[in-house]
C-alpha cells in the first residue's frame, strides 16, 4: 500500500482497464481515444488518475505522442475539464535518437514551449516536465526537467538477446 506505480510506455486502448485499478499515474496519454478510455475506466474504478500528456516531437515517426496542433485545440476546447477522473500533471516527451546535440536540444525546447503554452488551461497541478533519459539527462535539465527516465544508468543497457 506504499508503493505508487508509474506506467511508463505505449499504452494501448484495450489494456486501459487492466491498468487503471493498480497505477497512480499513467505517463503516456497520447491521444483523444486514449484520454477517453482512462476517463471511463477510471470513473469505473472509482479513482482519479494523474497523466502525462505525451506530445510528438522526435524526428521518427516509430515515436508515438499528441501532434501539437491537435492538442492545443483540444485543450483550448476544455475536453480534458470534462474528464474528472483524469488529473493532467503535465506534459512529457522523447527527443530525437540521435548523437545531434542540436536537435536534442530543439526537440526539448519544443517541449519546455508546449508545456507553458498549455498551462492556462490547467490547475496548479500542472507541474510535470518529462523529459530525457539516460543518455540526454543533463540535457534534459538544462531545460527544466522534473523527471527523467533513467533505466540504462541505474539497471545496465538492456540485453534484447534473451
Amino acid at each position: 500500500k506504499d508503493i505508487e506505480w508509474h506506467l511508463i510506455g505505449h499504452l494501448q486502448t484495450n489494456k486501459v482497464k487492466m491498468v487503471v485499478p493498480f497505477v497512480a499515474m499513467i505517463h503516456s496519454l497520447d491521444s483523444v481515444r486514449l484520454a477517453e478510455a482512462i476517463q471511463k475506466a477510471a470513473a469505473a474504478a472509482g479513482r482519479t488518475i494523474d497523466v502525462l500528456l505525451e506530445i510528438h516531437v522526435a524526428d521518427e515517426e516509430s515515436k508515438s505522442g499528441w501532434q501539437w496542433p491537435e492538442l492545443l485545440e483540444y485543450s483550448r476546447n476544455g475536453a480534458f475539464g470534462r474528464m474528472p477522473n483524469l488529473r493532467v500533471r503535465g506534459v512529457m516527451g522523447v527527443a530525437t535518437n540521435t548523437e545531434d546535440e542540436q536537435v536534442i536540444r530543439r526537440d526539448f525546447a519544443a517541449l519546455q514551449r508546449y508545456k507553458s503554452e498549455l498551462s492556462p488551461y490547467f490547475g496548479p497541478e500542472f507541474d510535470t516536465l518529462s523529459i530525457g533519459m539516460s543518455h540526454d539527462y543533463r540535457i534534459a535539465l538544462e531545460y527544466g526537467a522534473t523527471l527523467v527516465r533513467i533505466g540504462s544508468l541505474i539497471f545496465g543497457a538492456r540485453d534484447y538477446s534473451k
